[in-house]
């Protein structure tokens, strides 16, 4: 990117600039946009206020209230007498929407996700473990009637991904880990729409994902607390590579 296009990409004011409800909302969106793109590298001072009002046609305050958001979400760091300087990518907040969302976009070699999916995949284990040691008949019974519905759904994606995350949260409501589970749903709710997460979806690969789930499905019922840790992180493992469409870049291996 040329010093040209630089100045231009954050002096343009974006088409929302015509008054939305929220201004410092909508300028944060941008600015964290701008940063993760790289068009205000790790390092560099953010332009001043007055560049910035007039960019965004906005008042100081609405700046001012925008950079103590972007501060919120480690983007940025104010130093006296240095200005707002941006911070360097391992200090941004990852498990904020605008943050990751913007992250993953520009990912292409799909780290990001790689790296969601080993999260989820450790939280999940470890739930599925503390389920099948603690799951009562009606969980067992609510999982059992999951997975055989979901044989029957396997020609409508749609419902099908429906019956999917209601099983994994049965799974994580059974383990009582309240924690772990916001962070699986936190994570999941920010990609679960997005094309380079959810990857392919036809037929077949729904009845592989299936079959993963009835593995775990067995091993909860049977109080194997191993086995189902073992079957949910083959399941997620799975399906995830299959979804990604390419070859694990090693980030999954464990």
């Amino acid at each position: 990117m040329t010093a040209r296009e630089v100045t231009l990409n954050a002096s343009t004011p974006p088409s929302w600039a015509r008054r939305p409800a929220n201004l410092a909302t909508a300028v944060t969106a941008e600015l964290v946009e701008r940063i993760v793109r790289g068009v205000h590298p790790p390092g560099a001072p953010l332009p001043p206020e007055p560049a910035l009002c007039e960019a965004f046609s906005v008042s100081r305050t609405v700046v001012r209230e925008a950079v103590k958001i972007l501060q919120e979400k480690g983007l940025v760091q104010v130093r006296q007498g240095s200005g707002t300087i941006v911070t360097p990518p391992s200090m941004w907040d990852m498990l904020d929407e605008l943050v990751l969302a913007a992250t993953i976009a520009e990912d292409d070699s799909l780290t990001i996700l790689d790296d969601l999916v080993a999260t989820r995949r450790v939280l999940e284990s470890d739930m599925a473990n503390v389920a099948a040691r603690l799951a009562d008949q009606e969980t067992v019974d609510r999982l059992r009637a999951l997975v055989d519905r979901m044989d029957e759904l396997v020609d409508d994606q749609v419902a099908y991904h429906e019956h999917d995350r209601a099983f994994h949260d049965v799974i994580m409501q059974a383990s009582g880990n309240r924690i772990a589970r916001g962070v699986v749903r936190s994570l999941e709710s920010q990609v679960v729409n997005t094309a380079r997460y959810m990857g392919r979806s036809e037929r077949a690969l729904c009845v592989a994902s299936n079959r993963g789930h009835r593995r775990i499905y067995e091993r909860i019922a049977a109080h194997d607390p191993d086995g189902a840790a073992e079957a949910m992180v083959t399941h997620i493992t799975e399906a995830w590579l299959v979804r990604r469409g390419g070859p694990d870049t090693g980030r999954l291996v464990r």
